[in-house]
């Protein structure tokens, strides 16, 4: 079967998460500032960008949809190989120049491939409590929330953490399941997998490590004679500290090291930046269409009318009622971080008023990653009744989202039919972008 409703088991049972389980709604008690774990980029732990603000006056929410990053994984496969090219070499110095690099001597690199840590499980259970605590309204034990994941086990992990943690916080009265599992080998719109012809960002964030690395990649080759470590090797190392403290849960010595280096987590947060808007962001051609298919299914799911999208929607899933309804009040979709930004960028959230540069960051920016895809990030649409008519809020990290797009006011708040109008792009199918993805070139 590629598809149909699923029940799978956490990652961790119940019991684990409530023991690795974060307050709600507060950052992480590791003991290192929030104002480095921001520059973890796309390993930040998730921190509220805002204080949630209830609706104005008049207004009442009559459906909500989240779609969220999962929670904080091990490195993936390629990451993995990339932080041991440049610790392998580190761990073959017989002897150090600087006493803070002595303990990667006995270092051991034990972190597994790709899955949901305990942290991110706790994460994603956090956000279930959350959503239930604000949205409880809409939701009982005939109305659940309709729930997908894209297929990827830290996806799927995350999402049945999530309805854990909604569960527990209804006293177990509302018991939502993972609904449907979006097959990867298929047309999945949580998962950034269909666009071949499309480019990435290592131009951008090599040229960026040309700039800001070479006296980081300095230091360490100082206190490392003879390592001759990459400014590459050093990005990757840099991204130890985050791994390592997320799957402990307690600050790692990479990160004490490399806080004795000026400047490395900021140059690590921008590559992260650069990663990302080049990747499947405004900055590659081909990145916003891969959002249009979700942002086309968030239509239909406001408007209640059928999905019209021709680009990575499974047709057959959104044609049924039983995998794509329309009567539901609350959904939640779980995905990849760079889903997630090519949906911001499809539908316009976050433009910049100008490329990236690869050389002088912007301090003005709101493009930053780890306030757009943290691990557990969300996106939250929420459509509203004011007054008999219908509107749109969005909030991504708790923030209220302008909208300018769509003529929003003082409240965040366009008329769907604005709303609905502003998004040509997804409407048109990426406006002739889709086809390009699959694009040959002569």
């Amino acid at each position: 079967m590629l598809f149909g409703f699923v029940a799978l088991a956490c990652l961790l049972s119940l019991s684990e998460v409530l023991a690795t389980s974060v307050p709600k709604n507060t950052a992480p008690t590791f003991p290192i500032p929030e104002s480095e774990q921001r520059n973890w980029s796309p390993y930040s732990p998730y921190f509220p960008l805002a204080e949630y603000k209830a609706p104005p006056a008049g207004c009442q929410i009559n459906q909500v949809n989240i779609i969220q990053r999962h929670g904080a994984r091990f490195p993936t496969s390629g990451a993995t190989t990339r932080i041991k090219a440049g610790l392998t070499k580190l761990q073959g110095v017989q002897n150090f120049t600087d006493a803070k690099f002595n303990f990667i001597k006995s270092f051991k690199y034990d972190l597994g491939n790709s899955d949901l840590v305990p942290f991110g499980a706790a994460q994603s259970f956090d956000a279930g409590q959350e959503a239930f605590a604000r949205y409880s309204k809409l939701v009982s034990k005939n109305n659940l929330p309709f729930i997908r994941a894209d297929g990827s086990d830290r996806v799927v992990d995350s999402a049945t953490n999530w309805t854990a943690g909604f569960a527990s916080a209804s006293h177990n009265t509302v018991q939502p399941k993972l609904n449907l599992i979006l097959p990867q080998t298929g047309n999945d719109t949580l998962e950034d997998n269909m666009c071949p012809a499309a480019g990435d960002s290592d131009p951008q964030v090599n040229a960026w490590l040309a700039v800001a690395f070479p006296s980081i990649t300095a230091r360490l080759n100082a206190a490392a004679p003879s390592v001759n470590l990459t400014d590459t090797d050093a990005f990757n190392l840099v991204s130890l500290c985050a791994f390592l403290t997320v799957s402990k849960e307690k600050k790692s010595d990479f990160c004490t090291l490399f806080e004795g280096i000026p400047g490395s987590f900021e140059a690590f947060a921008y590559g992260g930046d650069l990663d990302k808007f080049y990747g499947t962001g405004y900055g590659q051609e081909l990145g916003p269409v891969q959002g249009v298919g979700y942002v086309n299914e968030l239509i239909a799911r406001l408007t209640n009318s059928a999905v019209r999208d021709n680009t990575q929607t499974n047709r057959t899933l959104d044609a049924s009622p039983v995998t794509f309804p329309l009567n539901k009040t609350f959904y939640a979709d779980f995905s990849h971080d760079n889903l997630m930004v090519a949906v911001f960028s499809a539908m316009g959230l976050f433009r910049q008023p100008a490329p990236l540069s690869t050389s002088v960051p912007n301090p003005w920016r709101t493009w930053r990653t780890s306030s757009l895809v943290p691990f557990s990030g969300r996106m939250v649409v929420e459509r509203l009744s004011c007054f008999g008519t219908t509107k749109v809020r969005v909030l991504v990290q708790d923030q209220v989202q302008p909208l300018e797009f769509c003529g929003g006011d003082r409240n965040g708040l366009c008329t769907l039919a604005k709303f609905v109008e502003s998004q040509t792009f997804a409407r048109s199918d990426g406006a002739g972008d889709f086809e390009k993805c699959f694009a040959t070139s002569a």
